[in-house]
């Protein structure tokens, strides 16, 4: 029998599995990410003691995450200028090939091990988040094969908690390669031109909308700017007629207001908001995990483990070959397909905890974000809010 608790301390509970995860994280040098502990623990908690609607209860509820993925996706193109977004082509490609990978052996070998609609409904949500997941889990109600309908469901739940360790695992491995390069020699100015993050330090360069006074540029000024853009992409998204993801704007509006001047560099961390909103739509991520019962996984954990092995190992062969050819390291060509495998925010959260790790001073750290983090966030949306919906979208035809 669960045991009933207030929102305060649903809020208590939910802020302690993320705080594990985090002292777990630093324990372990990032070997052991954040998310996959936190994962874990929510799991556990809702087969234990947990509500089903700790979440919800503690704040992070539906309409609170709509604000949240607006905002921070706004906030995130505030950190990049257009000439740099628009450099990260070459990792756009390698993941769009990783998730090529997934499907050329899933599509094989897969089907020599399982039937036709086992595969074709667990394939999508492989290749993505949430939204192929529901969109697969649809379908199959609609088309009446209710027995495989959480099937889609718990791929999603259960791929990510190998994409955690694993790109955690690649990412150390590359950042430290980096870190090497960058003691022996200093910056490599082809790889900054190509991965930079951040923008130009400094107001240097003129911008056309001037900066207001410092007086004016408090938390509700510059959150009220914010959301003015992300309503902007929601309306834009509206007019493609949803063929464009509404998130995938409000990045590409971030950086072109930012550059503009209407919106400060870094936004939300200006505000003070931003931690608080990344906490918040960590916990919404993790509570899709209440869906799953312990009999429902045990009952399709085998199909479910093969065809992520399958599709692991077709993305590391073709994001490999795709990466040498454009010059990436194995390891970080893996790590940006495998984006796939969670997104946003858990690929933001990875990578910027193994910077941390891997660098031992601000200037180090600073310089493995600078490459590591637009490829990874570039790839994560590329795979999970536009890729695996057009999948999705093509498998439901063949149920």
């Amino acid at each position: 029998m669960l045991m009933v608790f207030t929102s305060v301390e649903c809020f208590l509970i939910v802020m302690a599995f993320l705080l594990i995860g985090e002292v777990v994280s630093e324990k372990t040098k990032a070997y052991v990410p954040s998310v996959f502990i936190s994962a874990v623990l929510f799991l556990i908690g809702f087969w234990t003691f947990a509500p089903k609607d700790i979440v919800v209860r503690a704040s992070f509820g539906k309409e609170f995450i709509q604000i949240t993925m607006s905002l921070l996706l706004v906030h995130l193109g505030t950190l990049m200028s257009l000439r740099k977004l628009i450099a990260q082509w070459k990792a756009v490609v390698v993941a769009v090939c990783g998730i090529c990978g997934i499907m050329a052996l899933t599509m094989s070998v897969g089907l020599l091990l399982f039937d036709w609609h086992t595969v074709i409904a667990a394939t999508p949500p492989l290749t993505g988040g949430i939204v192929a997941a529901l969109l697969m889990s649809e379908g199959l109600k609609a088309k009446g094969i209710t027995t495989l309908a959480v099937l889609p469901i718990a791929m999603f739940i259960t791929h990510s908690f190998f994409g955690y360790p694993i790109t955690s695992w690649c990412l150390k491995k590359e950042g430290k390669r980096i870190v090497k390069g960058f003691r022996e020699s200093g910056p490599d100015p082809k790889v900054i031109k190509e991965g930079s993050m951040f923008q130009d330090e400094g107001n240097s360069r003129k911008k056309l909308i001037p900066a207001l006074p410092e007086a004016y540029q408090t938390a509700p000024m510059i959150l009220f700017k914010v959301i003015l853009v992300s309503m902007l992409a929601g309306w834009l998204s509206k007019l493609t007629g949803g063929a464009v993801n509404q998130y995938v704007i409000c990045l590409i509006l971030g950086v072109v207001f930012c550059e503009l001047g209407f919106l400060e560099e870094q936004s939300l961390v200006k505000a003070g908001v931003f931690n608080w909103l990344i906490a918040g739509l960590l916990a919404y991520v993790f509570s899709q995990l209440s869906s799953v019962t312990p009999s429902q996984l045990l009952g399709i954990i085998g199909p479910i483990i093969v065809l992520i092995i399958l599709g692991i190992l077709g993305m590391f062969i073709m994001s490999m070959l795709v990466g040498k050819h454009f010059g990436f390291s194995k390891e970080m060509a893996f790590a940006c397909a495998l984006t796939a495998l969670f997104g946003f925010p858990a690929d933001y959260v990875i990578t910027t905890e193994v910077c941390k790790s891997v660098g031992t001073t601000e200037e180090e750290k600073n310089y493995l974000v600078d490459i590591l983090l637009p490829r990874m966030l570039v790839g994560g949306f590329m795979t999970v809010s536009i890729a695996s919906v057009i999948i999705a979208s093509i498998f439901l035809k063949l149920l």
